[in-house]
C-alpha cells in the first residue's frame, strides 16, 4: 500500500527532492511504500557504496571545473551524499566547491546554469521581496549568504553570476561546521552589472542593465533587510563580496538591526589576525613588537588592521598606539596625513605627514616586519620587497591574501626563495609544499573557512542578538591556540586542513561561550557548551 514519506512526498517528487532523496539507498520496502518501485535500478546501495561510486567518477574528470559542475549536480540530487563526500575529505573537495575553482565557476555560471539553488532578487522585485522570499520551500531559514556580485573574489563585477559565491560559502557552513543545510539560503541581489562583457553576452543570466547607485541602491538593500526580518525572524545575514564602497557601510548600518556580519571584512580579519598571533607567539615576540603594512586599503585590509588593533589593546596598548603600528598602501601609495583624498577608515591609519611612498620604499623606510596583501594585484610582492623584509627582521611575516591564486601578490616559492628560507608565509589560495635547503616547508592557506562556518555554528547554538567584532577576536585566539610549536616549525600558522572540522568545533565553542558570557545569547546557557554546540551539528546520514 502506497504511503507518503515523512516529508509528505512520494514518487518522482520524493526522488527530485535533494533533502530527502536517497537514490539507490532506498530499501525495497521503502520503494514499495513511497511509490518509487521501478523508478530506480534494482540494486540497493549502502551510503558507503554510493560515496565510492561518486568519488571514483569525480576522480576520472579531467578538470576541476568539471568536478565542480558534477558536485553541483550532486548537491541538487542528494544532499546527504554530497555532504558525506565533502565532510569525509575536506582537503580534496573544498578547493573544488569553493576557492580557487569557484572563481571560474562564477565566470562561466551562465553557460553552466542548471536549476535554482537559491533566490535571485532583482530590481523587478522591488515592493514584493517578501513574496519572493516566501517562495523558498524551507520556512525556517537561519542563515542567508547574500552578494550583489560587484566584487567577486579578485575578479570584479560578475553581476548575478556571483551566485556561485553564496552557494559555495553555505556548502562550507555545512561541510566544515555542520550547520544543517536546510537552514541555509543563498541569495543574489541582481541590481545590474557594469561588466560590458556580460551586458553583451546573450547567455548572461542576470539583468542586462547598469548597476543602480545612490539612494536607489540604499533603498533596495533596506527593503531586502526588512523583508528577511519579516519572513525569516531570527535569521543571520552574511554579506559577501560587496564592493568596498558598499561593504563597510552596509555592515555598520545593519549589524544592530539584524544579526549579521561581513566575511570579507570580519572573517578575513579573524583568520589574518589568528595567523599573526601564531607567528608572533611562536617567534617569542608580541603583536605590539611588529610594524605592519597592508597593501590594499579596502574593506578587507582595513578590517584586518582594525581587528589587529583590538588584539593589541588586549596586550595593553591604547587604540592610538596600536594604530600607529599599522600602515596602509593603496593605489596611490603610502597613506599619510598629508593626503587629502582619504576616507574616514583610511584616516585612522594616516599616522604622520610625509610623502607618498611606493610599496617597496614604504617597506624599507618603515622597517616593516609584517606584510599583508589584499590588493588582488598579482606579483606585487617583488623580489626586492621580500629581500628587504628579510633585512628588516629575522623572520618576516608575509601574507599575500588575495585570491584566487592568479591574483596572489606572490607565490610561496617566491617568498621562501627570496627571503632565504626565512619567511613565515600564508596565502589566500593554496600553494603546494616547497623544499628549501633540504627542508620541506608547508605553506599555510589563510582561508576564511577557518572562521565563518564556526561562527555560523556558534550563532546557531547561542542565537545572539548581534555579532560584535570581539567575537572574531575570540575566534582568532581559539584558532591560533590550536597551532603547536612543532606545526609552526614546519611552516604552518593554521591547523592543517585535515583537522578543519575539529578546529571548527573548537572555534565555535569558544565563540558560543563568548556569546553566553557577554549576555548576547538568547537561549539558556547549557552546563556543557561544547557538547551543546556539537549537538547542533548536522550529520550526513539517511
Amino acid at each position: 500500500m502506497k504511503t507518503n514519506h515523512p516529508s509528505g512526498k512520494s514518487g518522482m517528487d520524493l526522488l527530485r527532492d535533494p533533502r530527502w532523496n536517497k537514490g539507490t539507498a532506498f530499501t525495497r520496502e521503502e520503494r514499495e511504500a513511497y511509490g518509487i518501485l521501478g523508478l530506480l535500478p534494482d540494486i540497493v546501495s549502502t551510503p558507503e557504496t554510493q560515496t565510492k561510486r561518486i568519488e571514483a567518477h569525480i576522480a576520472s574528470l579531467p578538470r576541476d571545473i568539471d568536478k565542480y559542475i558534477y558536485l553541483a549536480d550532486l548537491q541538487e540530487r542528494n544532499l546527504t551524499i554530497y555532504y558525506r563526500i565533502l565532510m569525509g575529505d575536506p582537503v580534496t573537495y573544498m578547493p573544488i566547491v569553493y576557492t580557487p575553482t569557484v572563481g571560474e565557476a562564477c565566470q562561466t555560471f551562465g553557460r553552466n546554469y542548471r536549476r535554482p539553488q537559491g533566490i535571485y532578487i532583482t530590481l523587478r522585485h522591488r515592493g514584493k521581496m517578501k513574496q519572493v522570499l516566501r517562495n523558498w520551500p524551507e520556512p525556517n531559514v537561519q542563515f542567508i549568504t547574500v552578494t550583489d556580485g560587484e566584487r567577486i573574489l579578485g575578479l570584479g563585477d560578475l553581476g548575478a553570476q556571483g551566485m556561485g559565491i553564496p552557494i559555495g560559502k553555505l556548502a562550507l557552513y555545512t561541510a566544515v561546521a555542520g550547520v544543517p543545510p536546510h537552514l541555509t539560503l543563498p541569495i543574489a541581489l541582481d541590481v545590474g552589472t557594469n561588466n560590458e562583457e556580460l551586458l553583451n553576452d546573450p547567455l548572461y543570466i542576470g539583468l542586462a542593465q547598469n548597476r543602480i547607485v545612490g539612494t536607489e541602491y540604499d533603498n533596495f538593500i533596506d527593503e531586502f533587510v526588512e523583508s528577511v526580518k519579516d519572513v525569516f525572524p531570527g535569521c543571520t545575514i552574511q554579506w559577501e563580496d560587496f564592493a568596498n564602497h558598499h561593504a563597510a557601510e552596509i555592515l555598520e548600518q545593519y549589524r544592530h538591526r539584524v544579526c549579521s556580519f561581513n566575511d570579507d571584512i570580519q572573517g578575513t580579519a579573524g583568520v589574518g589576525v589568528s595567523g599573526i598571533m601564531t607567528a608572533t607567539r611562536c617567534k617569542g615576540e608580541r603583536l605590539q613588537d611588529q610594524t605592519y603594512l597592508f597593501f590594499g586599503a579596502g574593506s578587507a585590509g582595513i578590517g584586518i588592521a582594525d581587528l589587529l588593533c583590538t588584539a593589541m589593546e588586549r596586550e595593553g596598548l591604547t587604540r592610538e598606539e596600536a594604530q600607529h603600528r599599522c600602515w596602509l598602501v593603496d593605489s596611490k601609495g603610502l597613506v599619510t596625513s598629508s593626503r587629502t583624498d582619504l576616507t574616514p577608515a583610511k584616516l585612522r591609519y594616516a599616522n604622520k605627514p610625509g610623502e607618498t611612498l611606493s610599496l617597496e620604499d614604504a617597506v624599507r623606510e618603515l622597517g616593516v616586519t609584517v606584510l599583508l596583501g589584499t590588493s588582488t594585484i598579482p606579483g606585487s610582492f617583488t623580489q626586492p620587497i621580500i629581500e628587504q623584509m628579510a633585512r628588516n627582521t629575522e623572520r618576516p611575516i608575509i601574507f599575500p591574501y588575495s585570491n584566487p591564486t592568479s591574483k596572489s601578490e606572490c607565490t610561496a616559492e617566491q617568498a621562501y626563495t627570496w627571503s632565504g628560507g626565512k619567511a613565515i608565509f600564508a596565502s589566500g589560495s593554496p600553494f603546494p609544499p616547497f623544499e628549501y635547503d633540504g627542508k620541506t616547508l608547508t605553506p599555510s592557506q589563510g582561508n576564511n573557512v577557518y572562521i565563518f562556518p564556526a561562527m555560523g555554528l556558534a550563532v546557531l547554538a547561542a542565537k545572539p542578538t548581534t555579532i560584535p567584532d570581539e567575537a572574531f577576536s575570540v575566534a582568532a585566539r581559539a584558532l591560533s591556540g590550536m597551532v603547536t610549536q612543532e606545526m609552526f616549525d614546519s611552516g604552518v600558522v593554521y591547523p592543517p586542513l585535515t583537522r578543519i572540522r575539529e578546529s571548527a568545533h573548537v572555534v565555535a565553542t569558544a565563540v558560543a561561550e563568548y556569546f553566553f558570557d557577554s549576555g548576547l545569547a538568547t537561549v539558556e546557557r547549557p552546563a556543557d557548551v561544547g557538547a551543546f554546540v556539537a549537538d547542533k551539528s548536522y550529520k550526513p546520514d539517511y
